[in-house]
């Protein structure tokens, strides 16, 4: 099994889940609940990481189905950071004619705040249970958008590989550590277990952060480059440049937000082989951290291996070497 076979089975039990958080709106709220059933439609999550819950809870338990709530509460929370994160990029986020961009923003305060608590109360726990899990969802959006804050301010001069991580800690790391922390919650573990999921959380969301940082290399919008976003794999590069190389690399990402072709250049010096390489290597090390923590908390072994199986999705090194044209000698 893999962990697109696990979501396939338990897609549509997602879907309930989240309606049936809808509905808990009531008819006083009729306006908000439309506008939330909106903003899911419009802003559908490209990748299915909300089989992580599940996966913590069947690695502890060997059973997925209880955790499927915070499954949902997963992904109420992305479409939530996903869209303000769009909203405060520099092209803003797109929303189509039946929102208009003040009753998304405000559908989203409901969707990643309101409803994951709602789903939390309705849960038949005890009450240190409630209150663990919704400290957890308050402690992921504080930790979560201060990481955010700093990579907004992130200073491409002062960047190093070690800021970088630390911001992507925050950004990315706590939301994931909070879903696999509250799913070990959820299953009754010890603290001990609890930190340590809390741990591969944040280690998976480097991973996927990195996952993510190449996709928009490879999608040709270098979204990143046009925001002055300082990526692992820019501070990579400019950390292991000679001063002169980084000089002009610092004058590329100064001119990168109105200029293609200095995006073009960027992105190319992104991609020698040289920096490449060095780039597997990191991601090769943040996989090999995850893998420890797997190791250290055991389970069941029906399902490791598929969280393994997403580890490893996330660990993929997509981007290829752009290599400068071969130039060949006319006869003579």
């Amino acid at each position: 099994m893999s962990y697109l076979d696990l979501h396939r089975k338990v897609a549509q039990d997602i879907d309930a889940e989240i309606e049936t958080a809808l509905d808990r709106l009531g008819p006083v709220a009729a306006t908000t609940r439309n506008s939330v059933a909106k903003l899911l439609e419009q802003r559908k999550l490209r990748h299915p990481l909300s089989v992580l819950p599940l996966l913590t809870h069947a690695i502890e338990t060997g059973n997925p189905g209880p955790a499927v709530p915070l499954s949902a509460v997963h992904l109420l929370w992305w479409t939530s950071a996903c869209y303000l994160d769009d909203l405060a990029d520099a092209d803003g986020a797109s929303i189509s004619g039946e929102l208009t961009e003040d009753e998304a923003l405000l559908a989203s305060v409901i969707t990643g705040n309101a409803l994951p608590i709602q789903i939390i109360l309705a849960q038949d726990l005890p009450g240190a249970a409630h209150g663990a899990l919704i400290s957890e969802i308050l402690n992921g959006w504080i930790i979560g958008v201060d990481g955010q804050i700093d990579d907004m301010r992130g200073n491409v001069c002062s960047a190093s590989r070690k800021s970088v991580v630390e911001t992507y800690r925050g950004k990315s790391g706590a939301p994931f550590g909070m879903i696999t922390a509250m799913a070990a919650i959820f299953s009754g573990t010890t603290a001990d277990k609890v930190e340590l999921w809390r741990e591969f959380g944040y280690v998976f969301g480097i991973l996927w952060q990195i996952f993510n940082d190449q996709e928009d290399i490879l999608s040709g919008r270098d979204e990143d480059l046009l925001n002055g976003t300082v990526t692992y794999l820019l501070a990579s590069v400019l950390e292991d440049a000679s001063p002169l190389s980084r000089e002009h690399i610092l004058g590329l990402c100064a001119a990168a937000s109105r200029s293609h072709q200095a995006r073009r250049e960027l992105a190319s010096l992104l991609r020698t082989p040289v920096a490449l390489d060095r780039y597997r290597a990191e991601i090769d090390g943040f996989r090999a951290e995850a893998y420890r923590i797997l190791d250290e908390l055991g389970g069941d072994e029906a399902y490791q291996p598929v969280l393994r199986n997403l580890v490893d999705h996330a660990s993929q090194m997509l981007l290829e070497a752009d290599l400068p044209p071969v130039v060949v000698s006319g006869a003579a």
